[in-house]
């Protein structure tokens, strides 16, 4: 009877694995049909609307995203250079009509919004019309929307205008209750990682920094608005402060939108404009369609001269990290390998990163610090955030750019790890117990409460590494260690505040920093090579698929599903990058949506 059981479950085993095989086959063979359709770099057959979405993660790089493990599309995710490329391209080409923008809320930073809020104004400047429609326009995507020639607003839809707020949550007391404890030491008295941890409320200098960047930020908002729409920047506050945006008749009466209508009506309008003489939907082409076209990025053939562009972006990590990440390993390779090119004449650092691991920090400054040494100069653009480690990894550049709302600075470290004796002896009962060779042997553990000692030695290899960090900068800004430290002590900055205290050069874009690196280099026609370099949607599938480590699909899912609360979620999902180690790194990240 056990031989039967055995194998007939053997045998529903191997027809389970191999449906499971076959799926996956018709998976990839799907995906590289799908693939090879996608890159046939075909111009578009007819004039046509280009579609600009907003309310999907926009990356730096084209493509340097997380992607599902089983996902078989292969879409490109359009990174913002290549979004904005695609922009200007469409203003010159005859087959697009114009530019349509439709998206709910906005997944970008600040910096990212004022670029292609930027681009949008540039494309009008051709003459060819920006239509924009949503349901519902979040504040975010309001900014961009706002640079349209005409707005339509669902007539029960609203448009969002309450200013921007931070909502940090805090959990000492939730942990107080569960018997957990964390044991947490710092640098800086503006470094606010950690009073999530240990406070109930926010600090007062904390309370300052994060009112003076939220004030900056909304100034740029409403001011991009303004001119757009030619409302008073003095109308617009009134509008935020009172809440006076409550329908779509308010936002008719306040010249917010032009009309209100449903899809079917603005379909009519781009039809109009096509002078197709049709009533179905228009002609129109997604932004990853489009990038397909020849001649969105054009070379230059005739010279062999490069600057790189690597793009920095997301949490800096130890260990190879992965996509959407700064994993120290991957990018000292791509770094050195740079460095050794001699086609390369000048690196550009694209820095998006509110920071990370101070070691892998380290060891890419170390990389950025050999470039220099080899005699090739390196510009800094950064973009949403260049903070903590993302301004670590940065400081040594020749010349620094940043944009007015890039967030900054936060020049400080920390140290904590839950400890949970009293969880466990209390609460569930469970103790420990100890043999040691020396009295350090059971030391920094999360189950065993620490000795003042234990304190000292933390609080002391964090300000060293702060120390080492105002070093750091000190060298790279040639400032003073005590300058740096008043501007420092984990405070954010602003891109405009940077400019004025010196921690960045010049207020500018990425194609600003790349011009800047040329003439550093002496170049007057040079080419630009991008990295990291992405892998084909096949071989990216394959790599997550085999990775049994990898959390793309629960990382994808929380920002599916959580949109802004994401970052708080990540954050939390993440702490255990916290314990045992010392990081330079903000505490949330700030987005357009509210």
């Amino acid at each position: 009877m056990n031989f039967f059981k055995i194998f007939l479950g053997s045998c529903l085993g191997a027809a389970l694995g191999l449906v499971l095989i076959c799926l996956v086959g018709f998976g990839i063979l799907a995906s590289v049909a799908s693939f090879s359709d996608n890159n046939s770099k075909t111009p578009l057959d007819k004039t046509s609307f280009l579609e600009i979405r907003a309310d999907k993660i926009v990356p730096e790089r084209t493509d340097n995203v997380q992607s599902s493990r089983f996902s078989f599309k292969s879409d490109k995710t359009i990174g913002l250079s290549d979004l904005l490329a695609c922009i200007h391209h469409a203003g010159e080409d005859p087959k697009i009509k114009g530019l349509l923008y439709r998206s709910t809320y906005s997944s970008m930073g600040a910096a990212t919004a004022t670029a292609l809020h930027e681009s949008l104004l540039a494309f009008k400047k051709t003459g060819k019309p920006i239509y924009a429609y949503s349901d519902v326009f979040s504040e975010g995507s309001y900014y961009i929307a706002s640079a349209a020639d005409k707005i339509m607003l669902n007539p029960n839809g609203i448009v969002e205008m309450k200013g921007y707020g931070a909502l940090i949550p805090f959990f000492k007391d939730f942990l107080d209750k569960v018997g957990i404890k964390f044991d947490i030491y710092y640098a800086g008295q503006y470094k606010s990682a950690t009073e999530s941890f240990r406070l109930n409320k926010m600090s007062a200098q904390n309370r300052e920094q994060t009112k003076e960047y939220l004030e900056d930020l909304f100034k740029i908002h409403l001011e991009g608005i303004s001119a757009s729409r030619n409302i008073p920047v003095d109308q617009l506050r009134k509008i935020t402060n009172e809440y006076l945006v409550k329908s779509p008749e308010d936002a008719m009466h306040y010249k917010l939108v032009d009309t209100l209508g449903y899809l079917d009506d603005l379909y009519q309008l781009l039809q109009h404009d096509l002078n197709t003489g049709k009533t179905e939907k228009p002609a129109i082409v997604t932004v990853s369609r489009y990038f397909e076209t020849p001649g969105i990025k054009p070379l230059v053939t005739n010279t062999t001269d490069k600057v790189a562009v690597v793009y920095a972006e997301g949490e800096i990590v130890d260990g190879e990290g992965s996509y959407g990440n700064i994993g120290s390993m991957k990018y000292s390779r791509i770094l050195r390998k740079l460095r050794l090119d001699d086609k390369v004449k000048a690196v550009v650092l694209r820095v998006n990163s509110p920071g990370g691991s101070s070691l892998a920090s380290d060891n890419i400054l170390h990389e950025v610090d050999l470039i220099k040494k080899a005699g090739k100069p390196v510009v800094v653009s950064m973009g949403d955030y260049a903070a903590s480690g993302g301004y670590y990894i940065a400081c040594h550049a020749d010349s620094i750019f940043a944009q007015n709302n890039t967030i900054t600075g936060s020049i400080g470290v920390f140290f904590m790890i839950p400890n949970a004796s009293t969880l466990l002896n209390d609460k569930l009962g469970i103790h420990f117990d100890t043999v040691t060779t020396g009295r350090f042997a059971t030391a920094f553990t999360a189950v065993l409460p620490w000795s003042s000692e234990e304190g000292v030695i933390a609080q002391q290899e964090t300000d060293r590494i702060y120390d080492r960090f105002l070093t750091v900068v000190s060298e790279g800004r040639k400032q003073s260690k005590d300058d740096i430290h008043k501007i420092a002590q984990g405070r954010v900055w602003t891109g405009v505040r940077a400019k004025n205290n010196g921690l960045v050069d010049d207020i500018g874009s990425l194609p600003d920093a790349i011009s800047c690196a040329a003439r550093m280099a002496k170049m007057t026609t040079f080419k630009t090579s991008e990295y990291p370099i992405p892998k084909e949607p096949l071989i990216k599938m394959i790599e997550e698929f085999t990775n049994p480590d990898n959390s793309n699909n629960e990382d994808i899912a929380l920002k599916k599903y959580l949109k802004s609360w994401y970052p708080i979620m990540s954050y939390l999902k993440n702490m255990d990058q916290v314990y045992y180690k010392p990081l330079m790194r903000m505490p949330f990240t700030f987005s357009t949506n509210n």
